[in-house]
Parts: C-alpha cells; structure tokens; sequence
C-alpha cells in the first residue's frame, strides 16, 4: 500500500523548475484593477474589443483610475511580470465592477467585471463586512452560526455562484491551466467551481486562529480545503493556518511590491509636490498612508503626535488616503470611509490641532512620491493590518518606519535595528518612539538605510519567482 500523502507548509514553494510553456490563468478578485470614472454615455461608445486592442483613446484620471487597495497594488504587477517574462499567457481577470463595460482589454489582460442588482449588493456588503469586521476584532458582538442561514449570506453566496459559473464559462473558451482566486471576499468560489485543474487562494487579510468565530470554523475550514494550495503573507500567518486545523497545503509568500512603480523625485521637485499639499519649505512631517478606516489606526497616530506637538512646534501629521473599493461610490457604496474621517475630524478639533493635522485625500504616486521622499518618518498605526506595504514603499525612499506589531509586515522588523514596533493600544509608547526618532537624524538614516535592505524580500522578483514555482508545482503534481 502506498503511504498517504505528506501536508506541506512551507515559508516558500519548493524549488520547482519554472513553467515551460506560458500558462493560461484566470485571476478572481472582489476589488476590480480599474475603475471606470466616464459617465454611461461614453462607456457605450467605447469599440467593441478585438484581439490586442487596450483601452484605446481613455485617459488615466480622466478616464479610469487603478482602485486603491494592496490587492490590486499586488495582483496587477505580478502578472504583469509574468507575462513579460513569458511564465503566462493568456491572462483573464474576473472582478465585482458593476458600473465597468462588461469586458476590456488592458496590458495584455482581459478584464471582467461582474455585477450585482442594488439590493442584493447591500446585502452582500453586509456579510462581507461582517466577516471583515471579526476577522479584524473590530466587532464587539460574537457573530454566530446563522449568518450562513441569513437572507444576507444567500445574496453573498450568489456573487460568488456568478463568479464561479462565468470563470467555467471562460474555461470553455479558453481551456485554463489554473485559477488563482483573492482574498476571503471570494473564499467560497473554490468550492463552488467544479473543476479538476488546481485551484490556489491568496488570503491576504490576518489570518489569527484566536479570532475566527467559533461556530465559523467548520464553513470557512471547507471552503479551505477546496484549493489545492492556500498561500497566505507570512510565517506566522501559517502557523496560525495550521491551528486552525487545515488539512490541505499551504505557502508562505510576502506581499510585495514593483519598485519600477517608485520615483525618487529631487529635493527640489520633492518640495514643489509637498507645497501643492500645503506644506511649506522644509516643513518637518509625520506620514500615515492609509485608507480612511477604523482598522487603519490614524486616531492613535493622533493621539501620539497630540503627544509630540509641542516639543516640536513646526512637525505635522500627513494623512493620506481616502475611501477604499467598499466604500468607492463606484464600488460598494459604503460610507465608513466618510464616516471615520469626520470622526479623525472631530478629533483632531478638540485636540485643538488644526494647523498641525494635514487630511490630503488620494494622491496619485508621483505626490505620494514626493511626500514619502520629504517626510521624517512613515507611520503604520493600524489596529490590525494583514501586512502592511505601506511599510515597504517608506523603506523604498530610505525612510525609518514605525509599525504596529499587530501587522504582518512586524515579523520582518528588528526593534530598533531595521525599523520600531508598538502596540496600537498604548499611544504613550508610541509617543515614545516617535519622539527617539525625532532626536536623532543619525537613527533615522540608519533605520532606513536598513530597511531599505530589508524591502528586498518583499520585491516583485523575488516574489515572482515564488509565484512561478508554486504554479509549475501545483501543475506537475
């Protein structure tokens, strides 16, 4: 008798030889690449596409706009990569976009986008967040059983049986080599897509055994289960998968990001951008980037720097960062984002730090360039993050980083070496650490310098070539 197979849960694929032959892949993720800003009228007049032919005559920011997000950030330059080195082929991607044109093509990518009638998008909305929300600790109610069974949870259910049913659909035409589906948003896809060519997820958000709802676990360990392989952001991430009682094979690979999409614009240029967002020369600032929401922390960021403030009467706090897709009037249409940021409104009022507290907004990359570029430090505050690339883009412009420890990207940090970790729940002890950094030039050019060699294991290459091995593998196996 021939002995069961072995598990495995590795921080990296096995050395496999990479792919011969272009594979042909078909991505799913909630949050679409693109959003489209023209209004109904010029999205019909967009030509039909054939073969090749991109977004003819559409202007970015004009036009259309990549969505924000480290999904999207992630999942694009990767495939872009593997397309230029030939690993893929023909690449569809498959994304909830309900005011997109049904198909288009962009970068040698075919792009769908899925839509859902008003109501039942509400309805999806909710259990998303609702999943979001515990996954996260952000709800104070224990969630239960019967969501599964709720009205909700069917319209849920239906988004992803759409997905599933147009990913078969394309597989039809196009004779897929395997499917690469993102983030729990789309967790149940994999159970509900019959096919026997390999099926990998991505979880990108936390993964904290502690924290999944008890009478959760037996739903989510299925959908689980049906992948062939799940990968997951970091090591400790995996171990926590394994807690939890996965029984399939799991990877680790960290997030990452293409430093050819970075500048390191000149100091004059630096300032210009920073003037244009109401910095003057020279000016001394903190940098938060991060959408506007709850989980992301910006009111500890506050909280310490109230603590700051007046030992340094010219430093300001920068947050930057808007709405995500959820709450996108083009995506979900949730309000959370506006939401939170009157309540960082409000408080910033009643600390009295209007002069001192700098709300950009979105900023496309070339400003966010620049501000990375001329800040003292850059701050990720979040009450729970499941990474955290924000970290990785300040060590791309050499910057010191201070981190929570409850995000991922923490177990790449040596306290005081390459970067500061601090718990979220005590803004004295950030207060703290923010106030060291700012005494000491010196520390902050060496905590650059060293994490600048750090963002190296989160870098497309390396990262791409994980990718590459993992599907050779999972197609030999």
């Amino acid at each position: 008798m021939a002995p069961p197979p072995t598990r495995r849960n590795s921080a990296a694929p096995t050395r496999a030889a990479l792919p011969t032959e272009p594979i042909s892949l078909c991505i799913n993720t909630q949050t679409p690449l693109l959003q489209f800003l023209m209004p109904p009228q010029k999205r019909e007049l967009m030509p039909p596409m054939e073969g090749n032919t991109d977004l003819v005559g559409l202007v970015e920011g004009v036009d259309y706009r990549y969505s924000p997000g480290g999904v999207t950030r992630m999942v694009f330059p990767l495939v872009r990569r593997l397309l230029e080195s030939g690993v893929l082929g023909e690449t569809d991607w498959i994304s909830l976009n309900p005011t997109a044109p049904p198909m288009v093509r962009f970068h040698g990518v075919t792009l769908h986008s899925m839509a859902l009638e008003p109501s039942r998008m509400a309805n999806y909305a909710r259990v998303k967040e609702s999943i979001w929300g515990a996954v996260h600790g952000l709800d104070s109610e224990d969630p239960d059983e019967a969501m599964f069974w709720s009205p909700d949870f069917s319209d849920y259910g239906y988004y992803n049986r759409i997905t599933a049913e147009r990913m078969r659909q394309l597989d039809a035409q196009h004779d897929f080599d395997l499917f690469y589906i993102h983030d729990f948003q789309q967790l149940p896809v994999g159970e509900m897509l019959d096919t026997l060519k390999p099926k990998l997820f991505r979880w990108h958000i936390p993964f904290d055994e502690g924290q999944i709802p008890r009478p959760w676990k037996e739903q989510l360990s299925r959908y689980l289960n049906s992948y062939d392989v799940v990968v997951v952001s970091t090591s400790g991430y995996l171990k926590e998968l394994q807690a939890f009682g996965h029984t399939g094979e799991a990877r680790r690979i960290y997030p990452y990001v293409d430093p050819s999409d970075f500048s390191r614009p000149s100091p004059e240029a630096a300032e210009a951008i920073c003037r244009r967002h109401g910095l003057s020369a020279e000016q001394p600032f903190v940098l938060v980037v991060g959408r506007m929401d709850p989980m992301k922390g910006q009111d500890r960021a506050i909280r310490a720097f109230a603590s700051v403030a007046g030992d340094y009467p010219e430093l300001q706090l920068v947050l930057v960062g808007n709405g995500s897709f959820s709450s996108a009037g083009k995506g979900l249409g949730l309000s959370k984002s506006s939401q939170w940021r009157a309540e960082l409104e409000a408080q910033v009022r009643l600390l009295g730090l209007e002069s001192r507290v700098l709300f950009t907004g979105h900023v496309g990359q070339s400003d966010l360039d620049g501000l990375y570029e001329r800040c003292e430090m850059t701050l990720l505050p979040s009450v729970r993050e499941g990474f955290g690339l924000v970290v990785v883009e300040g060590w791309l412009h050499h910057k010191p980083v201070l981190v929570t420890r409850r995000a991922g990207v923490a177990e790449l940090i040596k306290d005081g070496r390459n970067g500061m970790v601090f718990d979220p729940e005590q803004p004295d002890g950030l207060a703290t650490k923010m106030r060291k950094l700012l005494e000491s030039a010196s520390l902050r050019r060496r905590l650059g310098t060293a994490g600048a060699t750090t963002a190296r294991q989160c870098s497309i290459e390396a990262a791409a070539l994980a990718e590459a091995r993992l599907f050779a593998e999972v197609l030999e196996s």
